[in-house]
């Protein structure tokens, strides 16, 4: 007799794997993606070595997201890939040039800058596919009964282009607001004068999008204009976050404008789950079109009850053990 509805405890796990990956991957992408204008090539160093101890644990959320996406809505990636082949390709060609440049660059002498290109193009290029991913889901997908029926380059448009750099100066904030709580001296002054340049383009972009958005969905304009409601205090929270953010900055505050963009990252972040609700591929499947059988999401649902602990003891182990500032001439390898 099914009890409970697994179709939303799964929505939730994979909701919550989601946000993990974007928050802790978010950041060390950043890093990459300010990486070629660092003030010098001992500050690269020490930029590497203030991720270098979490990044592939980092990257655990995206497999656990991925794993369990397959496993509990089959039917999404039977519609998904083949509308994101080449932004999914992408994405992981980025992750994994950007891996190797970890390992090879800090043996690397007279190709040294070669691994740094790769680590800054990986970053970038990662992260900019994920936000043509976030792009596409919000306008949409051309369907037919249960299949994709659209062309290769549907992904690629005006809008999406804007959510990827959107993301990239989102990811690039969250980098630097890392850089601030985990260096000193030149390098963390360096990223102060960056965070609110960055912080001012994320609200641009978050700007023209939600001006944008109830333009290409009459799904979103209805949710959000048709009567003035609970969810409107997401877009405040928002702005109270980059409030919080500026302020801290200008303040000279060392943990907080990292803390603060993480808070603008999971309102903006709320704020797209409500604009879709319940749906997984708009604009025609809700989560229960797309959920494979009670009985499959049970049984994974066991084993991934045991997983899910394991991760977050191992994440906080590694963060608690690599606290502190990263000084220059430390080294992680």
């Amino acid at each position: 007799m099914e009890t409970f509805d697994l179709t939303l405890i799964w929505a939730f796990i994979i909701g919550f794997g989601v946000i993990m990956y974007v928050l802790m991957d978010g950041f060390d992408l950043g890093v990459g993606i300010l990486f070629p204008f660092a003030p010098s090539e001992e500050d690269r160093d020490t930029m590497m070595n203030s991720v270098a101890p979490v990044w592939d644990g980092n990257e655990t959320w995206l497999v656990l997201g991925g794993a369990g996406l397959l496993a509990a809505f089959p039917l999404v990636y039977s519609i998904l890939l083949p509308a994101l082949y080449i932004g999914v390709f992408l994405m992981l060609s980025g992750l994994i040039f950007r891996g190797i440049a970890f390992e090879f660059r800090f043996k690397a002498r007279t190709s040294r800058y070669l691994w740094n290109w790769a680590f800054a193009g990986g970053s970038t290029v990662a992260a900019f596919a994920q936000g043509i991913v976030v792009g596409t889901y919000i306008q949409g997908y051309d369907t037919a009964n249960g299949v994709f029926v659209g062309g290769a380059l549907d992904w690629l448009t005006p809008f999406t282009v804007l959510t990827g750099f959107g993301l990239l100066a989102g990811y690039a904030l969250l980098g630097s607001t890392w850089l601030i709580m985990k260096t000193e001296g030149r390098l963390q002054e360096w990223a102060y004068k960056l965070t609110l340049p960055l912080l001012a383009a994320v609200l641009i972009v978050f700007g023209i999008i939600s001006v944008w958005t109830p333009f290409i969905d009459d799904m979103v304009r209805d949710r959000w204009f048709s009567n003035l409601s609970i969810i409107w205090v997401l877009p405040a929270l928002t702005l109270l976050c980059a409030f919080q953010i500026f302020r801290s900055v200008r303040n000279r505050f060392e943990g907080m404008p990292f803390v603060a963009t993480m808070g603008l990252f999971i309102t903006a972040y709320l704020g797209l789950i409500v604009s879709r609700w319940p749906y997984l591929i708009p604009p025609d499947y809700t989560l229960w079109d797309a959920a494979s059988a009670y009985n499959s999401q049970l049984f994974l649902l066991l084993g991934l009850l045991v997983v899910i602990p394991f991760v977050l003891v191992y994440t906080a182990w590694t963060y608690w053990v690599f606290r502190g500032k990263v000084r220059a001439g430390e080294s992680y390898h």
